[in-house]
This record gives structure tokens, sequence and C-alpha cells, in this order.
């Protein structure tokens, strides 16, 4: 613990990867992006939340950069995007562009794109469709598809027809098989299972297996008492070779409707 640092910021809820700030580094240095959050254009409880990058800024002393467009400040939530750090950002049409719990309802897709190449150095946009069933925040990719490496995309897969996630899993599936990254090249593209649906009070919780969190050394991966978690570790310590995978634990944390992506946000060096 001796190399951990506490920092005592309030909040109106747990998931701060969305929230946060999203730190970016380049040859020049880190600094950080204060992203405008709206709790996913669903909840009115998120003055707190949107405080959290200025205190960070001043706390850690890193230099803050705040995103517009036109004269109003971009709403963005870590969540909703991945990117493999050479130039490629993946991303939905469901949380993006959507009029559902729309984040951004003047801006078309093209002034997306060129913001994240502005602020985010990402010159090309991979957009896939749906994100999960149960998913609160309307199609956030960290539960559907990451980068692994700069070349490979593991992206979630249901096989049982009848499931609700089939269709929209397997066109997503589809759609990144044709899709190049910044320099033209086709994607490695591996497959993780879904658990068996996660159901409280009526309700299907947004249980997967791609909302795991990469640190220096270690991949944190979250299990659901499921004959699949064995798979998803298995194929995800394929993946990351020189780190060790670690299932953790998360069907009570999925009732918060996130697990250990959602409530991150890593600081680079």
């Amino acid at each position: 613990m001796s190399a951990v640092e506490f920092y005592h910021v309030r909040t109106d809820r747990s998931w701060t990867r969305d929230f946060c700030p999203i730190f970016v580094k380049d040859h020049t240095g880190v600094w950080i992006l204060n992203w405008q959050f709206n709790g996913w254009a669903k909840y009115p409880n998120s003055e707190n939340d949107n405080a959290v990058p200025e205190a960070l800024s001043e706390h850690l002393g890193i230099e803050m950069g705040t995103p517009f467009w036109n004269g109003r400040k971009i709403i963005l939530e870590g969540g909703s995007i991945d990117v493999n750090g050479s130039g490629c950002i993946l991303t939905t049409e469901e949380c993006l562009l959507s009029k559902v719990q729309a984040r951004n309802p003047e801006l078309a897709r093209e002034d997306l794109e060129r913001i994240f190449d502005r602020d985010l150095g990402a010159r090309k946009t991979l957009w896939l469709r749906h994100g999960i069933a149960g998913d609160d925040t309307h199609g956030h990719v960290d539960d559907l598809a990451r980068f692994t490496d700069e070349e490979t995309i593991v992206i979630a897969q249901e096989e049982d027809p009848a499931d609700v996630n089939h269709d929209p899993l397997a066109e997503n599936l589809a759609l990144l098989r044709e899709m190049h990254d910044q320099n033209g090249r086709k994607f490695r593209v591996r497959t993780l299972p879904m658990p068996a649906p996660v159901i409280f009070n009526g309700q299907r919780l947004p249980a997967s297996y791609a909302n795991f969190y990469i640190a220096n050394h270690i991949v944190l991966v979250p299990t659901f008492n499921d004959p699949n978690d064995r798979i998803a570790l298995n194929t995800l310590a394929e993946l990351f070779p020189d780190r060790t995978v670690v299932g953790i634990a998360c069907t009570d944390l999925v009732l918060g409707l996130g697990t250990l992506h959602c409530m991150t946000q890593q600081q680079p060096a």
C-alpha cells in the first residue's frame, strides 16, 4: 500500500472510467482532458462527477485542457471509447450517434472523428453498431470490444441464437473483420464468449468479460461463476503473454451495472 496515493474527491457514483479525466501522453509530456460528463444523458446528478477532472488536475499538478467544438464543451465518457495507442479509436454508433441518451446531439459523425483526431491523436475511427443488453450507458464499447495490442481486437460473442445479444454481436463481428487500422491493415480479431445472462430483480445486467482492466503487469478480468470464465481467462492470457491475467469475481459488482474497467481510469507515467 506504500505505492498507493489516495485523493479524497466527492463524486456522485463509483464509475470513475466515465467522469475521471482522460490522460493524454506524447513526446511533450502528460496532460488531462476535461470532457463534460452529464450522467450518460440519463441521470441528473452529475455535478460532483463533472468537477473531478479539475480537482485531480490540481492534486496531481498536471496541466488540464477542456475540449470544445463550436463554443460548446464536448461530452465524452472513457467507457465509450478504446484506443490502440497508434492512431485508432474504437466506439459504437449506439452510444455516440443515437438520439437516445444523446451526448452531443449537435455533432455529426464527421465532427466526432475530427475531435478524436484533434484531441486524442486518433486518425482512424472504427464504428461498431450496438453494445450489449443491459448496458445502462446505451452502448459503451468497453463491454463489447477492446484492443489487446496495436493490431488485435477482442470482441464479445453470444452462441445462443435465442439470446438478445446474438444478432447484434454477430453483426459487430462481421463489421470488425472488414475494418482496417490507421495504416490500412486488417486487424487480428479474437472472440470472447458471453457468460450466461445475469439477471437481478427481473433486470438483465451488463455482464461481460470485455470489461477487463489492463494494469502495468497484470490484467484484471471480471468473472461470473460461469463455465465460460475459464475460456475468457485463457483467451486473454494468450493475448497478454507479458502480463498475468487474474479473474475477479464480479457477480455482485455488476449489480451496479458495471465492473472492473468501469470503476478504473489509468494514469500514464
